[in-house]
């Protein structure tokens, strides 16, 4: 069979998911939206997975895990759960980014993509692509943001389609730019089968780095780092 056969993982947002691949084909994918953390149901869902697909850890070629922009927590889960898989079955680790693989979502769009998750905090992660082109996979055209959605709408000056969990949100604020078109939410969401495709992407193009130096893309700083600075600054008043 052709392709690399690949094991990746999704935990950017609260709708996790693990996916099997090989090249462009999907074998088995599980998706959930649980109450609980990620911690509590990632390992396991990975082993039903595979004991499903009736794949072997000795026949995985690479492990593939979304990066981020996303929950600083889930980010952390997935990441530190990858380079645990990948270094017991002693095969790659590939790090993708969260809004890399959204835009993928949308292969096939003739217009300009800006994949969008929320935030929080009254902002959403955004990046620009081309997805329809001479290129399989998205083209980025821009760097990954944390923005207010009002900023983002205002910087859109032509025809460009928005998807994702952070573009239905805020759906009321893009709407009133007649350059954007939204997708509906239900068709573009984060999974773990775009991660696994754009990680055998950057395995054919020799794009791997080690996984010690894999680190979560935050983007924007977490909770707990900003208010050690607001009390630090505070101390030095």
């Amino acid at each position: 069979m052709d392709g690399l056969l690949i094991l990746s993982i999704e935990t950017a947002t609260g709708c996790g998911s693990v996916a099997l691949s090989r090249g462009t084909r999907l074998l088995a994918e599980a998706t959930a939206q649980p109450e609980v953390t990620h911690s509590r149901r990632l390992l396991g869902t990975v082993s039903w997975l595979m004991q499903a697909a009736a794949v072997t850890w000795s026949e995985l070629d690479a492990i593939g895990v979304s990066l981020g922009p996303g929950s600083f927590t889930g980010l952390r889960i997935g990441l530190a759960a990858a380079k645990g898989l990948a270094m017991a079955a002693d095969i790659p680790l590939v790090g993708v980014d969260t809004l890399d693989a959204l835009a993928l979502a949308c292969a096939g769009v003739r217009r300009q993509v800006c994949p969008v998750l929320d935030a929080r905090k009254q902002e959403v992660y955004a990046a620009m692509y081309q997805v329809c082109g001479q290129e399989r996979y998205p083209v980025r055209l821009s760097g990954d943001k944390a923005l207010a959605p009002e900023a983002l709408v205002a910087s859109i000056d032509q025809p460009t389609v928005l998807a994702g969990p952070g573009a239905a949100i805020y759906a009321d604020v893009f709407s009133a730019n007649d350059f954007v078109q939204l997708l509906p939410a239900e068709l573009v969401y984060p999974r773990a089968l775009y991660v696994g495709l754009l990680a055998e992407q950057k395995i054919q193009n020799s794009e791997v780095v080690s996984s010690a130096t894999l680190q979560p893309k935050y983007v924007r700083a977490p909770e707990a780092e900003i208010n050690l600075r607001r009390k630090q600054e505070q101390m030095e008043k």
